[in-house]
């Protein structure tokens, strides 16, 4: 078959029906709780025809302009190797701007930023998701409604119980389930219009305008409520990677748009009939036979969005270690065919207690849609600013086209943001708090890691003298091969110094080992090694990962061979340098006395560097050394 033959499509539209369960699960069940929390009696707006018209016209044009033409058009073109997501987008504005050397600063914090909010966003998620789902017990009998928190907190902690078995065994179910769910959302919906079509009116983006325009202070309240009908925008960025522009944008124009149009529509056809029923517009657009199977599919498709969220969570780690903007955590693979099905448990069971403290402490959905908002539209506020420095120093527009292109959406998240903010009281800390203390860690870890190797800067020696040095009358040499890892390649390794100074003796092979993780998702087999001969059996080695490559230390060692350097395991110890951190009051260029505390007790417990980088732990040699900064 050629590449536009039978087997391209069909591969297409499978791609497309995986990308409903994953990339669309988030946005998919907004209509549980969006239109619900728009109109709110908290706004003080009434629950007349045409501010229904109004509110619908809203969240349509939101969706149109923030997820169709925001992120499927434009956010989407700003791929790094095909990759997307704020750390995407983080790598490829950062690159973009190293040539004016004072924006990279501001990027990089920008960047941190929107990935602490996003740690917010994955801890309401899940919290939101479920507990609206299963209200919908409560639509049917009052009686049900203590259970309500108890069985959220039953599914959820099963959720995260199962994370460490891999989603492999569920994955193929994820996207029929959600194609169930939108073909369900779309058909209740098509029934209600059916029974009011001047709903349709909605369309008229001047209805947006009034109801956005006409309420005073309240109009710009209620966009904080509206914003909930975009949350897992992002998400369309972030796993473009997964499955491509093109499926993601079948999806999201052929079902998904027209699906959840549809049922806002259709709940706004009932409000419009029965003003009563916006206690649960969701829920209650359905015939009563209807509504328990509803609460079960709901359920699943509520699980399937908290399981995106939870692996985005697992991926985006992962991809901050790599950049050095998080420490090492414990990364387990749950698939031998997936690579980046991966489960971390210190995220895992962080994510569920903050999850279960969000149910537990708002206790209805309604609560958390107050504490939702803020980091939603932070993420995606942080994505426009990013998306501005691409589009003008790597694809080189000009000036006012840059600013034309990411203006209008610039205005439209302050808007989301900024009402968003006026619910801090109400619950919004919550993600702020959550933010603030990741974008905290973040900083203190990619700064404490600077001051660290700059102190070891200081006190080393250089490589290629000492060897010199060192070989005109070496020490007596042992069969094997010594791999010493370092941050430094132009310095003397200390596990080196250490081994020298207690056991006197050089093997008769030694490699000095330097991984490099780049601003780019994938380096390409044939890119990973560079070999440098330094004389007498010394070796020098540059080994490249991406930000999304597993860095397998043994196995790109055998990529050596070809170059002349074959390893056998068996005879290969390789030698680590800890360094054991002592915060200390320092005049100079070091971090507040508490941060270096904080840096301390995060490297302290930082995961194995053995683990990390797949070494073999029989074979495996660490040396410490104390260093203050």
């Amino acid at each position: 078959m050629t590449k536009d033959g039978p087997t391209q499509r069909s591969s297409t539209a499978a791609l497309s029906l995986l990308a409903l369960g994953i990339v669309f699960g988030d946005i998919g069940t907004s209509p549980l709780y969006a239109l619900k929390e728009t109109f709110n009696p908290h706004y003080g707006i009434p629950l007349t025809a045409p501010n229904v018209l109004g509110g619908c016209s809203t969240i349509f044009w939101a969706l149109m302009i923030v997820v169709s033409l925001k992120y499927v058009t434009l956010v989407m073109r700003a791929d790094n190797k095909g990759e997307g997501g704020i750390l995407a987008l983080l790598a490829l504005a950062s690159t973009a701007v190293k040539s004016t050397g004072r924006l990279s600063a501001p990027i990089m914090l920008l960047g941190v930023a929107g990935v602490s909010l996003f740690y917010g966003d994955a801890v309401l998620t899940p919290a939101i998701s479920v507990l609206s789902a299963i209200e919908g017990l409560e639509v049917g009998t009052s009686a049900l409604k203590p259970y309500v928190v108890p069985l959220s907190i039953v599914v959820l902690v099963a959720l995260f119980a199962f994370q460490r078995h891999g989603t492999a065994a569920v994955g193929t179910l994820f996207g029929p389930i959600c194609l169930l769910w939108f073909l369900a959302l779309a058909a209740i919906g098509v029934y209600n219009i059916a029974q009011h079509p001047g709903i349709l009116a909605a369309l008229n983006p001047l209805h947006a305008l009034g109801f956005v325009t006409s309420h005073g202070f309240a109009s710009f309240l209620v966009l904080g409520a509206v914003v909930l009908a975009i949350t897992g925008a992002e998400a369309l960025y972030a796993d473009m990677g997964h499955f491509g522009r093109l499926p993601i944008r079948i999806a999201w124009f052929g079902l998904v748009l027209p699906a959840l149009m549809l049922n806002y529509f259709g709940q706004g056809a009932l409000l419009v009939r029965d003003p009563q029923a916006v206690v649960n517009p969701f829920y209650l657009a359905f015939p009563g036979w209807a509504l328990f199977p509803m609460v079960a599919l709901a359920t699943a498709a509520t699980v399937i969005a908290s399981q995106a969220t939870i692996s985005g969570a697992y991926s985006l780690t992962r991809q901050a270690m790599q950049l050095g903007y998080l420490p090492r955590l414990n990364v387990l693979h749950t698939s031998e065919k997936q690579y980046g099905q991966i489960y971390l448990p210190a995220i895992n069971w962080t994510l569920l207690a903050a999850v279960l403290l969000a149910v537990i402490g708002f206790g209805s959905s309604s609560a958390l849609a107050s504490a939702y908002g803020v980091a939603v539209t932070g993420t995606m506020l942080v994505d426009t600013l990013l998306a501005f420095f691409v589009i003008r120093y790597r694809w080189g527009y000009h000036l006012l086209l840059c600013v034309v292109a990411t203006g209008f959406f610039f205005i439209v998240d302050v808007s989301f943001f900024s009402a968003s903010l006026f619910k801090v009281g109400d619950g919004g800390w919550f993600p702020l708090v959550l933010g603030t203390a990741m974008f905290i860690v973040m900083l203190t870890w990619r700064r404490g890691r600077e001051i660290l190797l700059g102190r070891l800067k200081q006190s080393s020696v250089p490589l290629k003298p000492f060897l010199e040095s060192l070989l005109r009358d070496p020490p007596r040499r042992v069969p094997g091969t010594a791999v010493f890892l370092t941050s430094t390649p132009d310095a003397v390794p200390h596990a080196l110094l250490h081994n020298l100074a207690h056991n006197k003796v050089l093997h008769e092979r030694v490699i000095f080992l330097t991984v490099v993780v780049e601003e780019v998702p994938w380096v390409a087999a044939k890119e990973r090694v560079h070999i440098e001969p330094l004389g007498d059996g010394c070796y020098r080695i540059m080994m490249h990962f991406g930000f999304k490559d597993r860095p397998d230390v043994p196995r790109a060692l055998e990529l050596c061979g070809p170059h002349g350097l074959e390893f056998a395991l068996l005879s290969t110890s390789f030698f680590l340098s800890r360094e054991v951190v002592i915060p200390t009051v320092r005049n100079g260029n070091g971090m507040a006395l508490w941060r270096e505390r904080l840096f301390a007790t995060i490297a302290r417990n930082a995961g194995s560097v053995v683990a990390y980088f797949s070494l073999p732990t029989n074979r495996v040699i660490e040396l410490g050394t104390q260093i203050e900064i």
